[in-house]
């Protein structure tokens, strides 16, 4: 028998209000501006985030920051388990990326590999001058040596827990909470 596992909230929405313009401000320090900086969300929550980061930005600095879109499936490490049909996602990306300051965004960094495939695709769209990971939470557990340039909150989690963000443009709310797994 097996128990449901046990969610505890970590974040609210008006902390993850808070840590957004943390990063937003981060973000930009990081960039030495607004001048080259592109924001590219990683799909699926990476992108709604990335566009509030914009969105931020734009009403501190007044700046319009260029963002997109980036599907990872396909350069996956782990393909062969999605199955024969993966589900591919939108990617879109400004014009170009040569000699831009481009600011990964994804919700949650864990082992390391989605952003590893992130690079990976990003290459195939040209060489920004530098390229930096912004995530809302970093739960360690890292499998490859990627560390987030920005980080919003970090927390603590076993291996087998999981660290879910919510979001209002897909999930109908922000928060973020710890599942942990119940042990059987």
């Amino acid at each position: 028998m097996s128990g449901a596992p046990e969610r505890t909230a970590l974040l609210d929405a008006p902390a993850i209000a808070r840590a957004l313009d943390r990063i937003a401000q981060d973000i930009v320090a990081f960039a030495g501006g607004t001048d080259r900086l592109v924001l590219i969300g990683i799909q699926r929550r990476g992108v709604e985030l990335a566009d509030r980061i914009g969105a931020l930005v734009r009403a501190r600095h007044g700046a319009e920051v260029e963002h997109g879109a980036l599907d990872i499936t396909l350069y996956r490490d782990d393909l062969d388990e999605i199955g024969p049909r993966p589900v591919i996602g939108e990617t879109r990306l400004p014009r170009t990326l040569d000699a831009r300051v481009v600011v990964i965004v994804d919700d949650v960094l864990f082992t390391g590999r989605t952003i590893r495939a992130a690079l990976d695709h990003i290459a195939d769209f040209g060489r920004p001058a530098r390229i930096g990971l912004a995530v809302l939470i970093d739960r360690g557990g890292r499998e490859l040596p990627i560390q987030a340039d920005i980080v919003g909150e970090r927390v603590t989690a076993g291996p087998r827990d999981r660290v879910d963000v919510l979001i209002t443009e897909v999930d109908g709310r922000d928060a973020v909470e710890l599942v942990r797994s119940v042990p059987t």
